[in-house]
């Protein structure tokens, strides 16, 4: 059994660990990739005039994904959305960094959500993988035995690590020896920080959407760096001339002598683009321009590789949608779909359980178990127009399903919508029954002004 200050440095020691590793993913998403496939004979001859270039594929893949993780809503077992839940969302701006978390866990395999109540009212957060680790209990992948939150306040490292019956805080100067700051009762009972693991394997560790990307991107890097390089020598055709010398000039002294010859310089031939051949003989041969769509053609099958790799639509990367059916686009987003579907899966679970943890530090352990059960309601992974949107629930509508059911189902849709739109059936029908019809269809006429007394 490890102590406290053991058990930091041992998660602080995987924490390092893991960030060097998931290091290299998060350059990639950012186009930091250097040439890897090039030949040390190129790299000497072009030296660093390629280091800052990237034809950066390892950013549309994860956006591509992220952009259609949007979760708008919570259920509880019942299926009643838990507008509790979704107002200390929206207090937090959860709404917006939950992006920033979902989006850091598609490039390098994790993110963490941190659920506190250090006051009046529940604090949600968002920590990247350099800033937070969770321990598991052995033989129980969701049972967590510990958390540990690392930070810098500008002056001293600070670390707080979490039991289920305690929390203990940690400070240190720079590189030095870990001292004990607060030692604390941990009153939700259960180590508050979740991980949002993306597609994590039964025996394996969460994997990067950009580490299949990665051999892919490093050749397409190179061939544009061949490609440049060739288009710059070779784009032209080039002429020789044959059978003459090089033409010279003369060279002259102060007092307009001869005193010599020197060969005329490449430069004024570009120059003047005149030259005359006075050798019998002489001749101006041509050498054609290199075909650089060599290069291209496997540059785009490398990105058509890519786009079936890691099921993004090909329009995302090749921006080709000419004269394409709005049959054949939603077939061809059908694979990103299906893999934003498993992904909400996933994150979802990791969702729920923060939004547990928000109800149990919120006081409510009867909500808490109720979104134990529960769900996260996502915004449709399927771009629709409103005419897609309103067709298909006309439908719906005939076969009988309710109102509240298909105002869910258009997207976007919040719980404070829903309960607005409710009250706003629930007043024209009691307007209808109480005889008020321009309640429900118009403004109702104001009533007629009794005359005045006389006086």
């Amino acid at each position: 059994m490890r102590t406290p200050i053991q058990d930091l440095e041992h998660l602080h020691s995987k924490l390092k660990l893991r960030a060097a590793r998931v290091a290299r993913w998060s350059k990639l998403y950012d186009g930091q990739a250097p040439l890897k496939f090039a030949s040390p004979e190129f790299q000497t001859q072009t030296g660093g005039l390629f280091e800052g270039f990237s034809d950066n594929w390892c950013q549309v893949v994860p956006d591509a994904t992220v952009e259609r993780l949007v979760p708008v809503g919570f259920r509880a077992e019942s299926g009643e959305l838990d507008n509790a839940a979704w107002r200390a969302w929206r207090r937090n701006e959860c709404d917006v960094d939950v992006s920033l978390a979902l989006l850091d866990a598609l490039i390098t395999g994790r993110a963490f959500g941190l659920v506190w109540r250090p006051g009046a009212e529940t604090e949600i957060s968002f920590h990247d993988v350099d800033q937070a680790i969770v321990e598991y209990v052995p033989g129980k992948r969701r049972v967590r035995r510990a958390g540990l939150l690392l930070w810098n306040d500008g002056e001293l490292d600070r670390a707080t690590l979490f039991y289920p019956d305690s929390v203990h805080k940690f400070r240190r100067k720079g590189s030095g020896p870990w001292a004990t700051e607060s030692v604390s009762r941990n009153p939700m009972g259960v180590v508050p920080l979740v991980a949002l693991e993306n597609r994590a394997r039964l025996r394996g560790k969460p994997v990067s959407e950009i580490a299949v990307v990665a051999p892919m991107q490093d050749a397409v890097n190179t061939l544009w760096a061949h490609t440049l390089t060739a288009s710059d020598d070779l784009a032209a055709p080039a002429r020789a001339v044959l059978g003459m010398d090089r033409p010279t000039r003369e060279i002259l002294d102060d007092e307009g002598e001869v005193i010599g010859e020197e060969d005329l310089p490449i430069a004024d031939f570009r120059r003047r683009k005149l030259l005359w051949l006075e050798r019998e003989g002489a001749s101006i041969a041509e050498f054609s321009a290199a075909d650089l769509a060599n290069y291209t053609r496997v540059i785009e099958v490398a990105v058509r590789h890519i786009a079936a790799q890691t099921r993004t639509p090909p329009s995302y990367l090749t921006g080709e949608m000419i004269n394409v059916s709005a049959d054949a686009l939603v077939a061809s987003e059908a694979g990103l779909v299906a893999k934003v579907t498993e992904r909400q899966r996933f994150f979802g679970s990791a969702l729920r359980e923060i939004m547990r943890l928000e109800a149990i530090a919120a006081g409510e352990p009867e909500r808490a178990a109720a979104l134990a059960l529960g769900s996260v309601v996502w915004r449709d992974p399927q771009f629709r127009s409103e005419a897609q949107y309103a067709d298909a629930l006309v439908k719906y509508k005939a076969i009988g399903v309710p109102d509240e059911a298909l105002w869910a189902r258009m997207p976007d849709t919040t719980a404070e919508e829903i309960e607005r739109w409710k009250a706003m059936r629930t007043d024209q029908a009691a307007a209808i029954l109480g005889g008020d019809m321009a309640a429900m269809y118009g403004i109702k006429e104001a009533p007629e002004a009794e005359p005045e007394d006389d006086q």
